[in-house]
């Protein structure tokens, strides 16, 4: 029998009730469900974006969840910023976009990794719309198309962490290929970071805290760190362990820190309906603990999966400017 990922479970993933939900917001559509579409195929970059594949054809990769199933594009509900939203599932060979900027060259990366609850990547919302803005500000940006679905297990009704992450590895390879091919990009190797939403927050956050890969090197690009220069982490999930009562910040077993993690910023709504602003929190503390540099801009409307769209809650037209604030001070800009 085929595993097919209901549609529903993908948007409900990606983006779950925020701020109002009826009417308008400040004269901008609030979210509205519309019918959910998926149909096979390959998922397509923008005209300006270069597609490369992430791994040599010869190396064996870990099929996700639904095996050799044809990838697939989707189109998402409900509505963010008054228009639908779109995924890629199935993935069963990972892709790197790369979009370079037109004008000035900061020499600066940023690597994007989508949400989508490990079930599908969100490719507009929280991809190719945020690396459009990247690419304005001087800076290259690398889109990253990971191998989903993979469905986090059970035990005695808990959820675990998979023990090798696909994601995780898609996004170890991804920050090595950069390093490596980083004359050929045009961009300087110790200024590549990455920014992550949700599901991605969750990898942008796990790539920070180790070095360790769980696939063998494959070529000289493994050999380069996988730990990025700076992380952005964009309402983030699966850090805090939600068992230990309402007032615990304590974060789940398998999230590791270290004190070699990047300089970072944390942006969350506190109305989140998806991922609490513990979750949040509980990452920031952490992080302060082990001595690694962290900034948190926190907004009272916002919910989740708002991506880069503007709605009538002021994170969404305002983060984009405190990240640009922020690297100014990191002196990636």
């Amino acid at each position: 029998m085929r595993f097919v990922i209901p549609s529903l479970l993908i948007a409900s993933c990606l983006a779950g009730p925020a701020g109002a939900q009826a009417g308008k917001t400040g004269g901008v559509p609030a979210r509205i469900d519309i019918p959910k579409v998926e149909k096979e195929g390959v998922w397509q970059p923008t005209a300006d974006g270069i597609q490369v594949p992430l791994w040599p054809a010869h190396v064996p990769l870990a099929k996700p969840d639904t095996g050799d199933h044809p990838e697939a594009t989707g189109n998402g509900s409900p509505l963010v910023g008054g228009r639908p939203w779109h995924w890629a599932s199935y993935v069963t060979r990972p892709t790197m976009t790369i979009y370079r900027p037109k004008g000035r060259n900061r020499g600066t990366t940023m690597l994007v990794l989508p949400g989508g609850g490990f079930h599908a990547v969100a490719t507009d919302l929280e991809g190719t719309e945020i690396c459009e803005w990247v690419v304005r500000q001087g800076m290259t940006c690398a889109l990253l198309k990971y191998r989903t679905p993979q469905v986090w297990p059970k035990e005695k009704g808990k959820q675990q962490r998979p023990k090798i992450l696909l994601g995780l590895e898609d996004a170890q390879r991804a920050m090595g290929l950069l390093r490596e091919r980083a004359a050929t990009y045009g961009v300087e190797p110790n200024k590549i970071g990455v920014i992550g939403f949700s599901a991605g927050a969750y990898l942008a956050a796990n790539m920070s805290n180790t070095e360790e890969r769980s696939y063998p090197p494959a070529d000289a690009a493994d050999r380069q760190s996988p730990r990025p220069d700076f992380a952005i982490i964009a309402y983030t999930a699966r850090m805090l362990d939600n068992s230990k009562g309402r007032n615990s910040l304590e974060l789940q077993p398998w999230v590791e820190i270290s004190a070699k993690a990047p300089p970072t910023l944390i942006i969350h709504a506190m109305d989140d309906p998806i991922d609490d602003i513990r979750q949040a929190m509980a990452y920031a503390l952490a992080l302060n603990d082990a001595g690694v540099p962290v900034d948190m801009r926190l907004y009272a409307k916002g919910g989740h999966a708002f991506g880069m769209r503007p709605t009538g809650d002021p994170i969404t037209t305002e983060w984009p400017g405190q990240v640009e604030q922020w690297l100014h001070s990191l002196g990636m800009f």
